[in-house]
């Protein structure tokens, strides 16, 4: 572990091995970019003398590209070693408590995509909703299914999250959803582009970094309206993601090979790299752990993914997010509808309550760790009344 001189950092999950990225403000100022070190922001414009980080999205940024990415990256490790402590004067001004600031949306989403890549999610979907039948639909293992989502309602942790409404099962009715539901997801945050027809290359020369999503989803309007064509006003309605996008770079130690295939699949999805990450969700419902997913158990792996949403031409876009899906692994489920087995099965709660889907205050929090003693920016939402 690369130690440090600020205060804190060394004996936290964000010390200089991680070093995510957001998009930060205090009373009266603009919205800029910052690294957060411990319990504190860096505002990194003055710091690194740099105006794209007085922008208020990464975006900017995460156009320059890998090179520019790393080069940041060492020379912020550099100005925040212990051995550096030199510095200490000139950038400690620059350092930020986090109970000082408020945090943004840290990207500009331009497309948001969502996979559907752990095999016990699918699995244990196509058992609830299909019992006669196959849990898999035959080519779930040949290639990452997914959907095209709402860009414009990705919101960021803490953002409030109205019940929605719509056409529901059964009936159908028209009203708030009364069976609304997380999913625990891991995004992707596209830095670098590609041009029209032309395909993705390295995954890692175009993703920068990953951040933890909530995709909300109303199971009882995504029933009644997922056939034939998919997801619509059931995941429309609000996505949220963390404040902080955790680099690549920060996750080299838990990179694994990633799940064994079968089939095999087809040549532009075989992997030429371990993209697969050893990550551990943790799910809280109210303060109460109710899962503790893991990550290292999805079938498709990420770069998997960039390769299948790309192969057909389709254009990246700097603040582009593809999530994963529901992260769910043997007996540890990313969703109410798993936990609570379509709501036959409900949760009790150290209060006494129970639950089968969320109820309107319910407070949901998704954080993660990685080996290298490295935290994911937790994802938090509050649940309020339909209008």
């Amino acid at each position: 572990m690369t130690r440090s001189w600020v205060p804190g950092a060394d004996e936290s999950l964000f010390g200089l091995d991680n070093l995510p990225y957001g998009v930060f403000s205090r009373q009266g100022e603009a919205p800029r970019v910052g690294v957060r070190v411990g319990d504190h922001v860096l505002d990194l414009a003055p710091v690194l003398d740099d105006e794209v980080f007085a922008a208020p999205s990464l975006n900017p940024f995460l156009a320059r590209g890998r090179t520019a990415w790393q080069e940041t990256r060492a020379r912020l490790q550099a100005i925040l070693a212990a051995e550096a402590g030199g510095n200490r004067a000139a950038v400690e001004p620059h350092l930020v408590p986090l109970d000082q600031v408020t945090m943004h949306l840290p990207v500009e989403v331009a497309d948001y995509v969502d996979f559907y890549a752990s095999l016990e999610h699918a699995s244990n979907l196509g058992r609830i909703f299909r019992p006669d039948e196959e849990p898999l639909k035959p080519n779930w293992r040949h290639l990452p299914v997914g959907y095209h989502g709402r860009a414009g309602t990705v919101v960021v942790s803490g953002t409030p999250i109205r019940r929605p409404c719509g056409q529901r099962m059964p009936g159908p009715s028209f009203g708030p959803s009364v069976r609304l539901d997380i999913e625990a997801e891991l995004g992707y945050v596209v830095g670098a582009p590609t041009r029209l027809g032309e395909r993705a290359g390295a995954f890692d020369d175009h993703v920068f970094g990953v951040t933890l999503v909530n995709d909300w989803s109303a199971r009882d309007i995504q029933a009644w309206e997922y056939v034939p064509l998919g997801p619509f006003l059931g995941k429309s309605f609000a996505t949220s993601i963390s404040p902080w996008i955790t680099p690549l770079e920060a996750l080299r130690p838990a990179r694994v090979a990633g799940r064994e295939q079968d089939p095999a699949p087809l040549d532009y999805l075989r992997r030429d790299a371990p993209w697969g990450l050893d990550l551990t969700l943790r799910v809280e419902l109210n303060g109460e752990t109710i899962s503790t997913p893991s990550y290292r158990d999805m079938y498709w792996t990420p770069d998997q993914m960039l390769a299948h949403m790309t192969v057909n031409g389709a254009s990246l876009r700097t603040g582009d997010l593809f999530a994963s899906g529901t992260i769910s692994s043997e007996g540890a489920f990313g969703s109410l509808i798993e936990v609570t087995w379509n709501g036959a099965e409900p949760i009790k709660l150290a209060d006494g309550t129970t639950r089968s889907f969320l109820e309107d205050g319910d407070t949901v929090t998704i954080s993660a760790v990685a080996p290298g003693g490295i935290a994911l920016g937790a994802v938090t939402g509050r649940i309020t009344p339909a209008t």
